[in-house]
């Protein structure tokens, strides 16, 4: 044999018994009865050894071993009954079959992926009480916002049409989707870790979460805290400060997955335009104390009638970028960014990236489009805060509102 085919073999094994281990230790610490430290790192190795004479004499070899661990695992459970133990599950039983299936696999592909799956499994196994009891936090409606994500993602979005329809052939149903998920999948995730988190989510990681969800919506639900309790018009004030400023990292995923191409020349003002929030945040911020609040219930970002609104929203304003190119010429596109950024960010963004990326518009107006969409949007969060909050909170975020205006004005003008 040679010596370079003896080494990767002898590294195999050694992979195989390390990941075996690394489940094992786990097991171990659960105190299972039916497998452990070593059963784990045995089985692993079996697996592998299996694969490797299945090369050599028949593959039917991995059929016998997986058939060997099975037969271990009921003589395995059939002696706990004996012992007279009644509780049974199959979470051990199963992490064996994996692991055994993971000692085969890294024979024959990458090892990484055997890591990947071993690292997963172990990391599974113990954070057992944690999802527990985070599924125990979960509501009927989280769950439903969850099951409606899974629709939308893995039952409608496979049978859209993957071609361009409609006024300027700008329309791709399964591309509009796609974003859709992307969209309502930033929104689920800050959503669900929210809910999660209760009363234990202080300003700051309220307004973080609250600004993943969608910050229109965080500047809604403090805004009608505020009327309520006007006392809690500071508090407010800086969670809708803090969930204006996670609108950057939003268009930044949005530039990153529509324009690759050109997310360097894209990304420069927004980075300096959300630096100049993070540092309003963090000084409005030092001036409370974290506590712990009660946060205001958010809407289900998954809903499928909040997902058609978006489509639509997205399709209609690559339509009138596209009639306002053709017909009244870029000026007029600063028109149509500031409508569209009024309530939403996320559909003139993708929009315009989609754009640039194909060539329609070019990076630098790009941008300024993006901002133009900023600022309107921020003036929309301002008027949503003066009618529903009133004059108090609405003045306590003027200076940094007018900060972050100025700023993207100067970029526009300068740039």
């Amino acid at each position: 044999m040679p010596e370079a085919e003896l080494y990767t073999i002898f590294q195999t094994l050694g992979i195989s018994l390390l990941l075996g281990l690394l489940v094992g230790m786990q097991r171990e610490l659960e105190d299972t009865r039916i497998a452990g430290f070593r059963t784990f790192a045995i089985v692993t190795l079996f697996g592998t050894i299996c694969a490797y004479l299945g090369e050599v004499f028949t593959p039917y070899m991995l059929g016998f071993g997986l058939f060997g661990v099975i037969a271990i695992i009921v003589v395995g459970n059939m002696m706990k009954m004996k012992s007279g133990r009644t509780e049974f599950g199959m979470t051990t039983e199963i992490s064996l079959l994996l692991m055994y299936g993971v000692g085969a696999w890294l024979t024959m592909g990458p090892w990484i992926i055997g890591a990947a799956i071993a690292g997963s499994t172990a990391i599974l196994l113990q954070i057992k009480p944690q999802l527990k009891g985070a599924l125990a936090k979960m509501s009927d409606k989280d769950i439903k916002a969850i099951m409606q994500f899974v629709l939308i993602t893995f039952i409608i979005l496979p049978i859209l049409p993957n071609q361009t329809f409609g006024p300027f052939d700008v329309f791709n149903p399964q591309r509009t989707w796609l974003l859709v998920v992307l969209i309502t999948g930033i929104s689920l995730g800050g959503y669900l870790i929210y809910k999660l988190m209760g009363d234990r989510a202080g300003t700051a990681l309220g307004g973080i979460l609250g600004g993943l969800i969608s910050s229109t919506a965080t500047t809604v639900s403090y805004s009608r805290i505020t009327a309520q309790t006007p006392s809690a018009g500071f508090h407010a004030a800086v969670v809708i400060i803090i969930a204006s400023a996670m609108v950057y990292p939003r268009i930044a995923i949005e530039i990153l997955v529509l324009a690759p191409d050109y997310f360097q020349q894209l990304i420069w003002p927004v980075a300096i335009m959300f630096l100049i929030s993070v540092g309003v945040s963090l000084y409005v911020y030092r001036q409370i104390r974290d506590q712990p609040h009660a946060m205001p219930e958010q809407r289900n970002p998954s809903e499928l009638t909040t997902a058609l609104t978006f489509g639509a929203v997205y399709v209609t304003i690559l339509i009138v970028i596209s009639a306002t190119t053709e017909y009244l010429g870029s000026e007029a596109l600063y028109v149509v960014a500031a409508v569209s950024g009024l309530a939403d960010m996320d559909a003139i963004t993708l929009s315009v990236s989609q754009k640039v990326q194909n060539g329609t518009l070019t990076y630098t107006l790009g941008w300024k489009l993006i901002l133009t969409g900023l600022v309107a949007n921020t003036f929309f969060k301002y008027a949503i805060i003066h009618l529903i909050g009133g004059k108090a909170v609405a003045r306590r975020v003027i200076p940094a509102f007018t900060i972050v205006i100025v700023t993207a004005l100067v970029l526009i003008i300068l740039g």
